[in-house]
């Protein structure tokens, strides 16, 4: 056993049932092992939630400041999109660590280093990195909800249980647009993506002073 696979089985578990399901006793199982010999690599589940959040981030594009930023960030947006949808729980742990790892580390410094160099001030800096980061959250979220409820495998048996009459809006939406054919909640990834950018660009042209 080392911390790596403690690491590695309380991601799976994570992956799997959520992040509710990783404890010591379950990563133990999962190991073939007793929780004790869990305790000689890791000093506390908040340790083990540390390690996988890090991998997450360890699993996101780095952004680069010599790169063209807003082509860099876009990429980082789409990035950390894909790793959510790997690990859905993630969503509400990355910005919850005390004690981040490097990678997590790592990942915020580049997203800074690209703003900074390309004259953000501090302050658009702040705004446009919780702009970023509030949309591919809040998307990646929405999308695991919509994934759960079943909306794109079947859309017709979601709606068959709604009473949309006193909705017209509503009933016009789902059959006109998400009933057609070839519909994906995720085609407004992209759409969402360049308002937001479009917005920092007008952060980072505002004159200063």
């Amino acid at each position: 056993m080392t911390a790596e696979r403690v690491r590695d089985a309380a991601m799976s578990l994570a992956d799997e049932s959520g992040v509710a399901a990783v404890t010591i006793r379950s990563i133990a199982a999962r190991l073939g092992a007793k929780p004790m010999a869990v305790y000689h690599h890791v000093a506390s589940k908040e340790e083990i939630l540390d390690a996988i959040v890090d991998e997450v981030f360890a699993q996101v594009y780095r952004p680069a400041a010599d790169g063209p930023w807003r082509e860099e960030l876009a990429a980082r947006c789409r990035s950390m999109r894909q790793v959510l949808a790997r690990h859905p729980w993630a969503v509400g742990l990355l910005e919850t660590r005390r004690n981040p790892g490097p990678a997590n580390l790592a990942s915020h410094e580049s997203l800074l280093d690209v703003m900074m160099s390309a004259g953000f001030s501090l302050a658009t800096t702040a705004h446009a990195a919780a702009l970023l980061d509030a949309f591919v959250f809040g998307f990646a979220l929405q999308e695991a909800m919509l994934l759960d409820l079943g909306l794109e495998a079947d859309p017709a048996a979601l709606l068959e249980g709604m009473d949309l009459a006193a909705t017209p809006r509503m009933l016009q939406f789902a059959q006109e647009y998400v009933m057609r054919e070839g519909y994906a909640f995720g085609d407004s990834f992209e759409v969402g993506l360049t308002i937001v950018l479009d917005g920092v660009q007008r952060l980072h042209d505002a004159p200063t002073g």
